[in-house]
């Protein structure tokens, strides 16, 4: 772990790198790929949209997750720069993304050039996380497991910041192997990522201490996958089927 005067830092210099490095692998994507440039036409408005729509989103599940607090530092800067929310922050993009398409007439499928940069930048970004230790609030429940992780206050915690950098590579993995299949279908590795991303959120978040409880003993996060899960897990099956429909017809 680094000094805690110092992880605030560590972990910003981290998140902003996340987030360079996944636009930036993501131009290298759309370029390889022959797109135009992002900054032009309708490209720049979904680029926006997806920006705009994450931050908002960040906040807003940042705020669901810890109600709490906004009542003591409603009026002070920190309130609205810091607390991040990678649910938040996908979701809101997602939302976007879909509002800018509608107001720019995209028709087209435009989520899956996002997947990759996106888990490169998640994978960048929990570094930062583990690093910040117990300041970021991102880090497990006691464990006698061997792994655990001391973050500072002399008790082993389930180091889930790398459980998530192994989740993530490991749905990169999945995903490429799946990606020629899944190609006669648009969008449908973008909604693949999420729902598992999804999934996995609502699972590894119960490894971790909840700082509000809602029904059933659930966090604000683990609630926002759950009702996510249940608006847009409905149109990646169907999507899944028709490609599925379509393979047997070829068959």
């Amino acid at each position: 772990m680094i000094p805690a005067a110092l992880a605030p830092l560590m972990h910003g210099v981290l998140e902003a790198l996340a987030l360079a490095t996944g636009f930036a692998y993501y131009r290298w994507l759309r370029a390889r790929a022959g797109a135009p440039s992002v900054v032009s036409g309708a490209e720049f408005a979904v680029a926006v949209g997806c920006i705009f729509g994450a931050a908002v989103g960040n906040k807003l599940v940042f705020w669901i997750e810890m109600p709490q607090l906004l009542p003591l530092i409603w009026d002070q800067p920190a309130a609205w720069l810091g607390g991040q929310s990678m649910v938040g922050g996908l979701l809101g993009g997602l939302i976007g993304v879909e509002i800018a398409k509608k107001l720019a007439g995209v028709t087209r499928s435009t989520g899956d050039a996002f997947v990759y940069p996106v888990l490169l930048g998640l994978m960048i970004g929990r570094v930062g996380c583990f690093l910040a230790g117990l300041a970021d609030g991102t880090y497990g429940l006691p464990t006698d497991l061997p792994w655990g992780v001391d973050f500072g206050d002399g008790i082993p915690r389930h180091p889930t910041q790398l459980y998530e950098i192994a989740f993530a590579g490991a749905l990169w993995l999945g995903l490429r192997r799946l990606q020629a299949r899944l190609a006669s279908q648009p969008g449908l590795l973008f909604k693949t990522m999420l729902v598992a991303y999804l999934l996995w959120r609502l699972a590894v978040d119960a490894l971790k201490p909840v700082p509000f409880a809602y029904p059933l003993g659930l966090s604000g996060i683990q609630w926002v996958c759950l009702l996510a899960l249940l608006a847009y897990g409905p149109l990646a099956w169907r999507q899944q089927r028709s490609l599925s429909r379509s393979v047997n017809l070829s068959l």
